[in-house]
């Protein structure tokens, strides 16, 4: 029941984002089930690694995202001059994983939470 919760908050926490930047198409979205059954399957091999779900399902999101259709969320800190670049996520394997811009060094919002660092 914890892995099933634990998806779930995932999966929503990231359309969350998704939303926020106006990258929720049908295809998008179709990469966050794959994302969130990929890592159905992962935690059932490690239980112990639950508590990380959320992080690794946005980092595979951004990896299938920058793949198929360029960088997703682009950094709303780093906007004057330069290449447009991706927040990344920190910690990459932990709990209560966020969006950073990693130029700057700074926390930019939680994943699910891109919608307030955005406006």
């Amino acid at each position: 029941m914890e892995l099933e919760q634990a998806l779930h908050t995932a999966r929503a926490l990231v359309l969350a984002d998704l939303v926020a930047g106006d990258a929720a198409q049908a295809d998008v979205v179709s990469l966050v089930e794959d994302a969130v059954a990929h890592r159905r399957w992962w935690a059932e091999q490690w239980p112990e690694g639950v508590s990380y779900v959320v992080g690794l399902i946005a980092q595979d999101v951004q990896d299938a995202l920058l793949e198929r259709h360029g960088r997703w969320p682009l950094c709303p800190v780093c906007t004057e001059g330069g290449d447009p670049h991706a927040l990344e996520v920190e910690p990459e394997l932990g709990a209560d994983p966020h969006w950073a811009c990693t130029k700057q060094a700074v926390l930019v919002a939680r994943v699910g939470s891109l919608n307030a660092a955005l406006r």
